[in-house]
């Protein structure tokens, strides 16, 4: 059993958003997610990934996305990102999945899972307060997801005192040093953090880093070039 992450599958089978607008490499992304998924992933593994999963608008819409989500292998871990419009509450999210059968699918929802040692945690996040769009409405919503992180780890600290923390936001202000998300994980001694959200130019350092005791992965799938990344066990950084 192994631990992959991947986020932003920006998957859009029962909408018509395809993503080569954003250029050629996002060309029938789909096909080469699908391909390098099963060259790694085993049903006995865990695939977490943070957000921005599909375009879709509602469940409904979002339907054949999570049946080609489910039809891989492995166990996923699914939680919201910003284009995440369909996203619902944990119980209409449950429902959803026991309607259409999806017995590989999980949600994170101010709630915790335990894989082996490790309890997941985590929660959208949001832009950095440096941003320089932040405004009164950004406050509230990172203040909310702040608190929904918080929640997220106290759940996840009662099932293990190893955490591993999902996050759709990078959890960095504007320098790339940790900001008030990245210090929470700090404070509740997470060991993993993976995120995603970023598509443009980043550093290469950000895929595999350690700050502050923390490591971090970042794991936009056209960053890691639609490959899942094993985050557990450990390999030689």
């Amino acid at each position: 059993m192994a631990i992959y992450a991947i986020s932003d599958l920006h998957l859009s089978f029962g909408t018509n958003k395809p993503m080569d607008v954003f250029g050629e490499e996002w060309s029938n992304h789909p096909y080469f997610l699908k391909e390098n998924w099963l060259k790694v992933i085993k049903d006995s593994d865990y695939v977490l990934i943070p957000g921005d999963i599909s375009w879709a608008i509602n469940l409904e819409e979002a339907t054949p996305d999570f049946s080609f989500i489910d039809s891989l292998p492995g166990t996923k871990i699914i939680s919201k990102g910003n284009h995440d419009y369909w996203w619902s509450t944990l119980n209409k999210l449950n429902n959803f999945l026991d309607k259409n059968g999806y017995k590989s699918i999980k949600f994170l929802h101010n709630n915790s899972f335990l894989i082996e040692d490790y309890a997941v945690c985590g929660t959208r996040g949001w832009k950095p307060k440096d941003d320089e769009d932040f405004d009164d409405s950004d406050e509230k919503i990172f203040n909310r997801e702040l608190e929904r992180l918080k929640l997220s780890l106290k759940d996840g600290r009662e099932k293990s005192q190893k955490l591993i923390a999902m996050l759709h936001y990078p959890p960095f202000d504007s320098k790339h040093n940790l900001n008030e998300f990245g210090l929470v994980l700090k404070d509740f001694g997470v060991e993993i953090c993976i995120y995603g959200h970023i598509h443009g130019k980043a550093n290469e350092s950000w895929k595999a880093e350690y700050i502050d005791g923390i490591r971090f992965h970042l794991i936009s799938c056209n960053i890691i070039d639609f490959m899942p990344v094993e985050i557990w066990p450990p390999s030689l950084m």
